[in-house]
């Protein structure tokens, strides 16, 4: 029985009346049959009432709100690209040679090399700024004394010890450490290096003597 369904299914056509499209009516209807070339085929046109409900357009815009999340939501200073949590990738930092010169000359606020305040530090910082642009580190550390320059660029005026402490406090030995209380093997038993070098050698011969 489910056999013969099945391949009435798959055989069989269906007729226009039983397809889910919009299809003439009347006279068009027997003027379309008289004229295709296949009368049980549909022109592939959905029946829109039922799939298409409310249709578009149909609803007051007036009368409904558009639902809003707040902060997503909100336009004012919200671009997108702070929005977006999918690229927010760290920002790369770029010391360039102007850069460097300046905090060379002029300093930082963290560590200012002269007391420049308002428009006096504003234009020495630009002043730097251009001439490390145009002539780069290399015309810089020719323009001062060795001292000076191992003065800015050295921790201290010297050269970095490998731990990374200054010499200022007076020792190399930074990161102390220390042997664990329990040694490998005990002191009070003498046979114990024999027990274990026997374990190793019984471990390294052929099994089977």
């Amino acid at each position: 029985m489910a056999s013969k369904a099945v391949a009435k299914a798959a055989g069989g056509l269906m007729a226009i009346s039983t397809k889910q499209t919009l299809q003439s009516v009347g006279v068009w209807e027997r003027l379309r049959k008289a004229l295709a070339i296949d009368p049980n085929r549909s022109n592939g046109v959905p029946l829109n009432p039922y799939f298409r409900y409310p249709t578009p357009g149909q609803l007051d815009p007036m009368s409904y709100d558009d639902p809003v999340t707040v902060p997503a939501g909100d336009i004012a200073d919200n671009p997108y690209w702070k929005r977006d949590a999918r690229r927010s990738y760290a920002a790369l930092s770029v010391v360039r040679q102007a850069d460097a010169v300046a905090l060379l000359s002029v300093g930082s606020a963290a560590q200012p090399k002269a007391e420049l305040v308002g428009e006096a530090g504003s234009r020495a910082l630009v002043t730097a700024e251009h001439e490390g642009r145009e002539k780069g580190l290399a015309a810089f550390f020719e323009s001062r004394s060795p001292a000076a320059v191992a003065e800015d660029v050295l921790p201290g005026g010297l050269p970095p010890l490998p731990s990374g402490d200054s010499k200022a406090s007076g020792e190399w030995k930074v990161h102390e450490y220390g042997l664990a209380e329990e040694a490998s093997y005990p002191d009070d038993d003498s046979t114990s290096l024999e027990i274990v070098y026997a374990d190793e050698m019984q471990m390294l011969l052929p099994m089977g003597n």
